[in-house]
């Protein structure tokens, strides 16, 4: 049975007792390569149903997730939710289901290469594992995975609609000596040249890291590397959501659209329609029609991501970003600067290199105060040159102060998905000043 059959047959049963219900049905089968000590360790394959729901009656709303293989299952768990559902209390965010329209289509987005390399993903692997081993590293542990995903949306109000992508996702560690280095990329098909690249970027750095040098925590200039720009655009731009600002968990509470929140040389955009990128979406979770859009223009504050609900708040039109509860992100994208990596490096006076982070924690959220710790080789920069490298070290800053505070915007651009970046992004090397940089604890 399909995931449309699945979803039709779920609508068309609860339908009867409940106000409003959407189905969504997403199947995805899976490929996983691992690697470790320079050799594959093991491949995985795998099927996942999940079978998601939202129910609302009487201005009350449940939704809920299953992994199941057929209707009857989705059924029978929801013998007694009607009995709960009754007794919570109303939603302020309550609205009813759209009326269903036509969304246009995505034309790309599905590449049958990924399924002939599901049946063999060594290949692509060796070819990462050959690029690093040849800029230097010693050896290398990572990643590779394959994925064909389907996803079915039918709701009470008539939408009824599926659409198919798949998905590659590479992430490689190179360590020589004491030091390593990491990159990772994400798109809906098989870039050859670009995997291949995840390995030669995730060593071309360790050449550089010669010299130990002390750390004395401070402010300095900062160059951003993609991996570290995609893992902190996912939080600001997940802060634009309209859910996030009205429950006060925004740096953007209080802000307009037009308001400064960033330097004149940083514009983002959710880009649902990108069809390279492997969040990508004809439509949402409510059946309405993606767009693309800026988030931050130039600067200004361009959008606020809106469902139905949260759009009814804003006395406003919803954006496509429906998330029943909580509007989010499909695919987050960088406009291109000018500079190269090299110029960028040239302009620090005294300052660091991060080319990856993790743990990134939200200490105030209202007032977009973070942390985040750099992960694999921090390069120290002095005079416009990498003079040697230094121990982990800990951004402190706040996001609105730290986009601000951008100075220049990569020219090239990199497509980057994984357990740090779970929004695809696209993104450049960015030049920060004055970033606050500790030590962690």
């Amino acid at each position: 049975m399909s995931g449309l059959d699945v979803a039709r047959g779920v609508v068309s049963e609860l339908a009867k007792r409940f106000d409003d219900v959407a189905v969504k049905v997403v199947t995805r089968d899976a490929t996983m390569l691992k690697l470790w000590n320079s050799q594959p360790s093991v491949i995985q394959v795998w099927r996942d149903v999940y079978v998601n729901l939202l129910l609302g009656k009487q201005r009350r709303l449940a939704v809920l997730e299953f992994r199941v293989g057929s209707p009857e299952e989705v059924l029978k768990a929801l013998a007694r939710v009607e009995e709960y559902l009754v007794r919570a209390e109303e939603s302020e965010l309550y609205a009813p289901l759209p009326a269903p329209g036509a969304p246009k289509p995505l034309s790309g987005g599905y590449d049958r290469r990924v399924l002939d390399f599901r049946q063999d993903p060594r290949p692509l692997a060796e070819a990462m594992v050959s690029a690093a081993l040849s800029s230097g590293a010693e050896r290398v542990a990572g990643t590779l995975e394959l994925e064909e995903v389907s996803v079915s949306l039918v709701t009470s109000a008539g939408f009824s609609g599926e659409y198919s992508k798949t998905r590659v996702m590479a992430y490689l560690r190179s360590f020589r000596g004491e030091v390593s280095g990491h990159w990772a990329y994400g798109s809906t098909y098989v870039d050859e040249r670009a995997i291949e690249g995840v390995g030669r970027r995730s060593a071309e750095f360790l050449e550089l890291a010669k010299h130990r040098e002390e750390f004395t925590p401070g402010k300095y200039d900062v160059v951003l590397s993609p991996l570290v720009v995609g893992n902190l655009l996912n939080y600001v731009v997940s802060m634009s959501s309209a859910l996030s600002i009205l429950m006060g968990m925004s740096f953007l509470v209080g802000r307009s659209v037009g308001d400064v929140v960033a330097s004149e040389a940083v514009t983002i955009y959710d880009v649902p329609r990108d069809v390279e990128l492997p969040g990508t979406a004809p439509f949402d979770d409510e059946g309405v029609e993606t767009r693309d859009k800026p988030v931050v223009s130039r600067g200004e504050l361009a959008s606020v991501l809106h469902n139905t609900a949260t759009a009814r708040a804003f006395k406003t039109s919803t954006t496509g970003n429906a998330g029943w509860l909580n509007p989010r992100p499909w695919n987050i994208s960088v406009e291109p600067g000018t500079s190269s990596l090299d110029r960028m490096v040239s302009e620090v006076r005294d300052g660091y290199l991060i080319l990856n982070n993790w743990y990134t924690r939200l200490q105030n959220y209202v007032e977009g105060q973070f942390s985040t710790v750099a992960r694999d080789v921090v390069l120290r920069i002095r005079d416009g040159s990498i003079v040697g490298y230094v121990d982990r070290v800990r951004i402190a800053d706040r996001f609105e102060r730290l986009l601000k505070s951008v100075k220049a915007v990569g020219k090239d651009i990199y497509r980057i998905t994984w357990w740090e970046v779970r929004v695809p992004t696209k993104a450049p090397y960015l030049l920060v000043e004055g970033v606050n940089l500790t030590k962690p604890m």
